[in-house]
């Protein structure tokens, strides 16, 4: 059974994609800026994007009846290479026990204002379902 999460994000519609989208036990969330997606508010900071980053996709995990635990694959996408090890330790306080399987790249984003883009895959451990 397949179903899509939404934010709300008016880039959402615009440009035709769901935050995430559940398959079965398998839970495949889009890349994910910074913005407060509340306000559409983009922070300044590469460490407060990462944070929020983290939040919308916790987010949407929960809404798909996932957790962060389940997160098997992570890509994290910065756009200059010294944001690296500021990004770490904050990636290590949510990844730090579960340890997918992840890659970062430094390139360029969809805007300027955007410092990181995170994306994750996650399979659904064994336990009751929502």
């Amino acid at each position: 059974m397949r179903r899509l999460i939404s934010t709300g994000s008016p880039f959402e519609e615009i440009a035709g994609y769901s935050r995430a989208v559940v398959d079965g036990d398998w839970c495949f969330v889009s890349g994910t800026t910074g913005y407060d997606y509340a306000t559409m508010i983009m922070p300044d900071s590469v460490e407060e994007q990462t944070r929020n980053c983290l939040a919308t996709i916790n987010a949407a995990l929960t809404e798909a009846a996932f957790e962060m635990a389940d997160v098997v694959r992570a890509h994290y996408y910065v756009t200059d290479r010294s944001y690296v090890d500021r990004v770490f330790p904050i990636l290590g306080e949510s990844f730090g026990e579960i340890r997918p399987a992840a890659t970062m790249i430094v390139c360029e984003l969809n805007k300027p204002e955007m410092k990181i883009e995170i994306e994750v895959t996650a399979l659904r451990r064994n336990r009751a379902r929502a």
